[in-house]
């Protein structure tokens, strides 16, 4: 990278990591809040009463689903709210007309997306250790699952701004589809207790693998090869960056 894209690259960041900062109260502390209840609600008062899921305690089993939650929410709508924020103010024509290649304005808002999401994640990591004591089976598994799964939804949130036409359609897909695909994605239970029917369905959701890979970095345990895992995880980090990368160099959805 040359020292000229470095700083157009450090610039974005910084203004990203400026922008939900300075409103911590609004980005940082509401999923701690909310994380902390379903602690409370699903790991205490209904744990007690479940007992354990493969081989673990209940609230053990749903701590790693519940940090990835929060990383994957929070990545997507970083970058959604920041992009198309920037493009209805029109601050991205700037861009489309500096001499800043594509990949770094991808890289700028997607790192961006990546820092408030892990920063969440450990913020809620955090908070679970009062409730559970966690231990890490696969360091190497932990780090490259919720590094991959939080670029994947810092690209779908720049997708989802580069197309949305009003703030109203940046909200769209995380309540219709991001929220059912999470609570449908393992973070509750085991897809092993699922008819065979159903497993299958489950398996066409890409959250699915996402979760199982982290669970295995804290527990040692999935429900899905690894391999397997990885490499839908990577396949769609692909699709979705190859789309986010000809959408912003062609101007779809950019341009007036």
């Amino acid at each position: 990278m040359s020292s000229l894209y470095y700083i157009a690259f450090k610039s974005l960041i910084t203004k990203e990591v400026n922008r939900f900062t300075r409103i911590w109260l609004q980005t940082l502390v509401p999923p701690a809040i909310t994380m902390s209840l379903y602690f409370v609600i699903f790991g205490n008062l209904i744990g007690e009463r479940i007992g354990q899921m493969s081989g673990v305690s209940y609230m053990e089993f749903i701590v790693p689903g519940l940090i990835m939650m929060s990383v994957i929410t929070n990545s997507y709508s970083n970058v959604a709210s920041s992009f198309f924020s920037s493009k209805f103010q029109r601050n991205v024509e700037e861009l489309m007309v500096a001499p800043v290649p594509t990949w770094i304005i991808i890289a700028g808002y997607v790192g961006g997306g990546v820092i408030r999401g892990l920063l969440v994640g450990t913020i809620v990591t955090c908070l679970s250790l009062f409730f559970v004591s966690l231990q890490i089976f696969d360091l190497a598994v932990l780090m490259a699952s919720v590094l991959s799964t939080s670029i994947l939804f810092s690209l779908g949130g720049l997708i989802n701004a580069v197309l949305a036409k009003s703030f109203d359609d940046i909200s769209i897909i995380p309540n219709f589809v991001l929220t059912p695909l999470t609570y449908l994605g393992g973070v509750f239970y085991s897809l092993t207790m699922l008819p065979d029917f159903w497993q299958g369905v489950s398996q066409a959701n890409p959250i699915v693998y996402m979760i199982n890979t982290f669970r295995y970095g804290f527990l040692g345990i999935t429900d899905i090869p690894l391999l397997h895992s990885f490499a839908m995880i990577f396949g769609f980090v692909v699709v979705l960056y190859s789309i986010a990368h000809w959408m912003i160099s062609r101007g779809i959805g950019l341009r007036s």
